[in-house]
């Protein structure tokens, strides 16, 4: 593992849909994204008996926040970081050593990348996004 990973540091808009926790219900959502061809970038769902909370990084968070309130669906914006970086062990470790240094908590973060390729998408929801912008950029 190298000694400091590159990181590719942006902030970025997350949008938090809920929605109800029954077949077809992120289905919808998708497929409504897709015809307006806005992609998705990461997404994470977390859910309770009734409903789920779909959190999602994508292409054009205002048109899609449009299309989903015009929908009837209730979402929600949230800043987050988006960190790019090198699908390695230990990156995230790294990542969460510096944030707690400056004390920054990290409230909540998703990962995605193919078991092959040699970058990841870490999206983080940080207590304070700028300042954990502001320690993260020389990493």
């Amino acid at each position: 593992m190298n000694a400091s990973p590159k990181l590719s540091v942006e902030t970025a808009t997350q949008l938090a849909v809920f929605l109800a926790n029954r077949p077809g219900a992120l289905a919808r959502v998708c497929e409504a994204l897709a015809k307006a061809e806005i992609n998705i970038y990461a997404l994470a769902t977390s859910d309770t008996v009734d409903h789920t909370v779909v959190r999602m990084v994508v292409s054009d968070p205002t048109k899609a926040l449009m299309l989903l309130g015009e929908a009837g669906v209730l979402a929600l914006e949230t800043e987050v970081l988006s960190i790019e970086t090198a699908s390695e062990p230990g990156v995230l470790g790294q990542i969460a050593e510096r944030l707690a240094e400056a004390d920054v908590n990290i409230e909540y973060a998703y990962l995605a990348g193919g078991r092959e390729a040699p970058k990841g998408l870490i999206i983080l929801r940080p207590s304070d996004v700028e300042k954990a912008r502001s320690v993260l950029e020389d990493l």
